[in-house]
C-alpha cells in the first residue's frame, strides 16, 4: 500500500503553488498588464446594461463598436457569440422621458440599420442593486461555512478533538474555492471571462459537493479510529484514505463527464455555472483526498506549531541582521 500520508508535504506545495498564482492575479494591481486586477465582475457585481441582439446575418465586432461610439457609448464592452449573437454592456442606460425614446430604443435602431434584428434581450442593475449582492454573496458563503463547521464537529463529536474534523473540512473548502477564484480570476484576464449570479450559484454548490466528498474519507477515518484505537493516526489516515478513493474517484468522474458534456453541449447563460463544478470537481476530489485528511495528521503531529515556530524565528533572525546592519 502507498503511503499517501508520508508525501502530503508535495500535496500541499503543489496546491500552495497553485494558489500563489491564483492570488497574484486577484491581488495584481492595474498597470502590470492590459487588464485590470482581481476578478472580472458581470453586470450582477458592477452595475451596467446588457442588451443580447441575435442578428439574421453575421457582423462584426468592430462595427457594433463604431455605431455604438457614434451613439455616445464609447465605453460598451462587445463580445461575439457565434456568427449571429451579440453581447453589448454599457453603463446604465437612461431612462426615456417625455417625447423621447428610450436609449435602449436608440441603440437597437442603430443596430438594425447593419442587419435585420431576429431577437433581443435587455438587463440592467443599478449599482445599489449590485452592492447588494456582492453583499448577499458574501454573507451566504460564510453563513454556509459555519454552519458546516459546526455539523461536522457534532456529527463527529464522539471522536477525540472532534472539532478538528469540522476545521479541516473548513480549510479544504477555503482550498477549493480560492483556488476555483484564482483560476477564474486567470480566465477574466486572459478571455473576458465574467463573474456574475451563474458564479456565484456554482461556488455555493462547489461547497456542497466538496464538502460531502471530504466527510466521506473523514468519516472511514472516524470508523477506523473505533476500530483500531491503538494504531497511530497517520496510519488509520492512510488506511481510509485507499478504501475510500476508488468511491470518492468513480463519483467525481461521473460528476465530471456529465457536467462536461453540458458544458459543450449546453447554452451560454449558464456557461459560468458549469465552468466551476468543472474546475471544482477536479480540485474537490483532489483535496478531499490529499488534504483534509492531511490537516489532522499535521495537527496531531505538532507540525502547523513547529511551521509558525520556524516562521517567527526567522523572522526574528532577520529583523536582528537588519538592526546589525542599521546600526552600522
Amino acid at each position: 500500500m502507498l503511503d499517501i500520508v508520508g508525501k502530503r508535504k508535495w500535496y500541499f506545495l503543489g496546491s500552495g503553488l497553485i494558489i500563489l498564482v491564483g492570488l497574484i492575479s486577484l491581488i495584481l494591481p492595474p498597470g502590470w498588464s492590459t487588464f485590470n486586477s482581481g476578478l472580472k465582475p458581470g453586470i450582477e457585481f458592477s452595475s451596467g446594461s446588457v442588451l443580447t441582439v441575435t442578428f439574421a446575418t453575421p457582423v462584426s465586432e468592430e462595427d457594433v463598436r463604431q455605431r455604438l461610439a457614434g451613439l455616445g457609448h464609447p465605453e460598451a464592452l462587445v463580445q461575439k457569440s457565434g456568427r449571429n449573437l451579440v453581447i453589448i454592456r454599457t453603463r446604465v442606460l437612461a431612462e426615456p422621458t417625455a417625447g423621447t425614446i428610450s436609449e435602449r430604443e436608440s441603440i437597437q435602431q442603430e443596430l438594425g440599420r447593419m442587419a435585420p434584428i431576429e431577437a433581443s434581450e435587455f438587463a440592467s442593475v443599478s449599482p445599489i442593486v449590485a452592492q447588494e449582492t456582492v453583499r448577499n454573496a458574501f454573507i451566504a458563503l460564510a453563513v454556509s461555512a459555519i454552519g458546516i463547521f459546526l455539523y461536522v464537529w457534532y456529527s463527529f463529536h464522539r471522536v477525540p478533538k472532534a472539532y478538528r474534523y469540522g476545521a479541516s473540512t473548513i480549510l479544504a473548502l477555503v482550498h477549493d474555492l480560492v483556488i476555483v477564484l484564482g483560476i477564474f480570476s486567470i480566465l477574466g484576464k486572459t478571455m473576458g471571462m465574467e463573474v456574475n449570479s451563474m458564479f456565484i450559484v456554482g461556488m455555493l454548490t462547489l461547497a456542497g459537493y466538496s464538502v460531502n466528498d471530504t466527510i466521506v474519507v473523514l468519516d472511514r477515518i472516524r470508523e477506523n479510529i473505533s476500530r483500531h484505537p491503538d494504531q497511530p493516526l497517520d496510519q488509520l489516515v492512510n488506511l481510509s484514505t485507499w478504501e475510500t478513493m476508488a468511491r470518492s474517484l468513480n463519483t467525481s468522474l461521473t460528476v465530471f463527464f456529465v457536467v462536461l458534456a453540458m458544458l459543450l453541449m449546453g447554452g451560454a447563460s449558464i456557461r459560468e455555472l458549469l465552468l466551476v463544478l468543472t474546475f471544482g470537481v477536479v480540485v474537490g476530489s483532489y483535496s478531499s483526498i490529499f488534504i483534509a485528511s492531511q490537516f489532522l495528521v499535521i495537527w496531531e503531529r505538532g507540525e502547523i506549531g513547529r511551521f509558525f515556530g520556524r516562521g517567527r524565528r526567522a523572522s526574528v533572525a532577520a529583523a536582528t541582521m537588519l538592526l546589525h546592519l542599521v546600526a552600522r
